[in-house]
């Protein structure tokens, strides 16, 4: 006779043929790991964007351009992109869990240094650095969830960790701008820091361990070059990549330097006020939560489609001159590239065929990229030609990732 607590254990997974157990919805494993991954999701996003509200901060203390400025976060975001693929490769043979502990412990120990930073060029070192230890973590959590839960409640266990991002990146940019208000920059780092190793550890102790993950000992270049090529060569993955590419471009754009634009004149804003326009990321961690049960119910592509709209329509509101407009666009904006974002992610563990750490990777390559490369790019837009260039330029964006979703969802729908 199986004990109880073998019992309650079996309970909480499901086998289905391979031999898998999946952590199913409604168990405490499922609960905890969806808990632990909100929290790695709310770390990674507040440690890696809590400096954004300050970069007109940072352009008037250390005398360099909004272009320059948006290094100490570009910087962060590009080596993130380049970690991602490594990450997927080392956590073949250290383990998901492993790499995800050790990169959100990392990341909040780095956040914590940079309030030291004594000039420009050390603080774009440590920001740099972060970036490449946070690329342990989003890749391969998106493949942890794709291997351990039950496939019928991945869509909304992938958009409660969407809307972990979505909360942490809320948080570190209101926190940061209130911090920053009242104590300046580097006493708002410090306790940013301190807030995403607590979230570290939360996730360290609720992370049910892997089931379905078959460790891979050593490292086989050939291994890993063979499962990138062959997602890269799946018909609908690459357009997945480009949505992610795009609309993470525009988004981050958008975000980059609106702060630009608020604080000077008509508007005038402080760094709280600034920063509690970010509350709007609460639009956010409900989108990504609802986008992924309407995807599971009425259709991914459906979904998707109608977040890219929502996002471009938002974009176009942020031209209005009125405070409350530009507001209510960016909150239209962000509830759009959050549902988006939420399907798109899911489609990847969906379309991908084996390797989902692999497939993973290559998602967030693009998505970090598109933020590195579109959001300081977006400051030569705004240099140039003020914010309606922006706005041209994130909708052109928009317009590509539109078109590449219609194309996946030709692929997919002629595949299956």
């Amino acid at each position: 006779m199986p004990t109880s607590a073998h019992a309650a254990k079996t309970a909480e997974t499901t086998a289905i043929p391979g031999q898998k157990h999946y952590l199913i919805r409604g168990t405490g494993a499922y609960r905890r790991a969806s808990l632990a991954l909100f929290l790695s999701g709310f770390s990674t996003f507040s440690l890696l964007y809590c400096v954004q509200p300050l970069l007109p901060i940072f352009s008037q203390q250390f005398s360099v351009s909004p272009a320059e400025s948006s290094l100490s976060l570009s910087l962060s975001t590009g080596f993130l992109a380049v970690a991602i693929v490594c990450a997927a490769a080392v956590s073949e043979g250290l383990g998901r869990r492993s790499l995800m502990s050790i990169s959100l412990v990392g990341a909040a120990l780095l956040t914590i240094a940079t309030a030291f930073a004594p000039n420009w060029h050390l603080l774009l070192v440590i920001r740099a650095l972060q970036g490449l230890v946070l690329g342990g973590v989003p890749a391969v959590a998106m493949a942890y969830l794709a291997e351990e839960i039950d496939p019928r409640g991945l869509g909304a266990t992938m958009g409660l960790y969407v809307g972990g991002t979505a909360f942490g990146g809320m948080s570190g940019r209101v926190l940061t701008g209130i911090f920053a208000e009242y104590l300046t920059w580097r006493p708002a780092l410090f306790i940013i820091g301190a807030i995403g190793l607590a979230a570290a550890i939360g996730f360290i102790t609720l992370l049910p361990p892997s089931r379905n993950f078959v460790r891979r000992p050593g490292f086989d270049p050939r291994f890993h070059a063979k499962a990138w090529l062959g997602h890269l060569t799946n018909p609908a993955l690459p357009f997945i990549f480009a949505i992610a590419f795009l609309a993470m471009g525009s988004f981050v754009t958008i975000y980059n330097y609106a702060g630009f634009r608020l604080v000077a004149p008509p508007y005038g804003l402080n760094q709280t006020e600034l920063g509690l326009i970010f509350t709007v990321y609460l639009f956010g961690i409900g989108a990504s939560s609802i986008g992924g049960l309407l995807g599971d119910r009425r259709g991914h592509f459906s979904v998707l489609l109608f977040g890219l709209a929502l996002t471009a329509a938002g974009s176009a509101l942020t031209l209005a001159a009125s405070l409350p407009v530009m507001i209510l666009g960016i909150t239209v904006l962000t509830t759009g590239f959050f549902m988006s974002h939420s399907i798109a992610s899911g489609l990847v563990g969906r379309l991908a065929h084996g390797t989902k750490g692999h497939a993973s990777s290559l998602y967030m390559l693009a998505y970090y990229v598109g933020s590195s490369l579109m959001g300081s790019a977006g400051g030569w837009f705004y240099a140039v030609e003020g914010w309606a260039a922006v706005v041209i330029f994130t909708l052109a964006m928009l317009a590509l990732a539109f078109v590449s979703a219609c194309v996946a969802q030709h692929l997919a729908r002629r595949k299956a």
